[in-house]
C-alpha cells in the first residue's frame, strides 16, 4: 500500500493563514544548540530567504519544516497543521503539498531523469500516462525536455539542478523548500537557477524558503520579477523590490533579523553590515 492511501487527509488552509509558523523553536546536537528560540512566518505566496554563516543551522531549519526533524522545544507548524507533534503516518500527506530541492540536486543516480522526476508519483502508483505527461511538463518548466531519456552522469551541474526543480515541482507544491540551490555553480548557471525559482514564484505564486550563501543570488531574486511575455526576468525599478520578497538572517543561532529588502540593505546592526559587505 502507498504512503498516500495510508496518510489521512489534511485540512485545507485558508488563504490568510501562513503556511508556515516557528514558533520559539530550539533544537541542538550532543548538548550543543544549533537553533535557540526560533520565530517567524511564511505567508501565502511569500518567499523567505534565509541566509548566515556556515554552520548555524539553515538547513537543520528547513529540514524542520518538512518534518525531517523536530525540535527540542518550540511548536511548528506547516498549513495550520502542527508537525511538530504530528505522528510520521500523518506527515506522509503533508510532504505531498511540499518540493524540496536538496543540496548538490541529491539525484538518484541509477534512474533516468523521467524516473527521477517522477519518483513521487511512481510511489503513489500513479498511472504512466499521467507520470509521463506530468513529468514531460515539469522538465518544460526548466526547459530541459530533451534530456528525459537520459541519466545524471550525463547532464552538467547546472542541468541536474534544474532537474531536481522539476522533480519538487511535479506535484504543483504550496510550498518549496530550497536548500542552496546554487551552491557550487558557476554565477551564470546560478543566475538561470534563481531565474526559475524567480518563475516559480511569480508565474505560480508557489510560497518558499530558500537557504543561500549567495547573496549576489538573494538579491538578484529580491529585486527582479519574471516577465511571462518574454519568459525572462527584469529588473524592478531602482530602489525598489519584490513585496512578497523578504530575508531572515541567522547567527550564533539566534534570529538576528526579519523583515524587508529595504531594512535589511540599510540596517545599521555590526553584525548585518559586516555580514553584508
Amino acid at each position: 500500500m502507498s504512503q498516500a492511501a495510508i496518510a489521512p487527509e489534511l485540512k485545507p488552509n485558508s488563504p490568510d493563514e501562513p503556511v508556515v509558523v516557528f514558533e520559539n523553536v530550539t533544537i541542538g546536537f550532543e548538548n550543543k544548540p544549533v537553533l535557540n528560540n526560533i520565530s517567524f512566518t511564511v505567508k501565502p505566496g511569500e518567499t523567505r530567504i534565509l541566509l548566515g554563516p556556515a554552520g548555524v543551522g539553515k538547513s537543520v531549519l528547513l529540514k524542520m519544516a518538512d518534518g525531517l526533524m523536530r525540535p527540542d522545544s518550540g511548536r511548528i507548524f506547516v498549513f495550520g497543521e502542527e508537525i511538530s507533534a504530528m505522528p510520521e503516518e500523518q506527515l506522509f500527506a503533508l510532504r505531498s503539498r511540499i518540493g524540496i530541492v536538496f543540496q548538490e540536486g541529491a539525484l538518484f543516480d541509477s534512474l533516468s531523469v523521467r524516473n527521477n522526476v517522477g519518483y513521487r508519483l511512481m510511489e503513489e502508483h500513479r498511472p504512466e500516462e499521467e507520470i509521463d505527461q506530468r513529468v514531460v511538463e515539469a522538465l518544460r518548466f526548466v526547459e530541459l525536455e530533451q534530456t528525459v531519456d537520459r541519466f545524471p552522469s550525463q547532464l552538467s551541474g547546472g542541468m541536474r539542478r534544474r532537474v531536481a526543480i522539476a522533480r519538487a515541482i511535479i506535484t504543483k507544491p504550496d510550498l518549496i523548500l530550497y536548500d542552496s540551490p546554487t551552491g557550487g555553480l558557476d554565477p551564470i548557471t546560478s543566475t538561470t537557477i534563481i531565474e526559475l525559482v524567480m518563475k516559480q514564484r511569480d508565474v505560480y505564486h508557489t510560497s518558499s524558503l530558500l537557504v543561500t550563501h549567495r547573496l549576489q543570488d538573494a538579491f538578484v531574486l529580491a529585486s527582479h520579477i519574471f516577465n511571462r511575455k518574454t519568459n525572462k526576468m527584469e529588473p524592478l525599478p531602482e530602489g525598489q523590490s519584490d513585496p512578497q520578497t523578504s530575508f531572515l538572517v541567522l547567527n550564533n543561532g539566534k534570529l538576528v533579523f526579519d523583515g524587508s529588502t529595504h531594512d535589511l540593505v540599510h540596517s545599521d546592526d555590526p553584525f548585518l553590515k559586516e555580514y553584508l559587505s
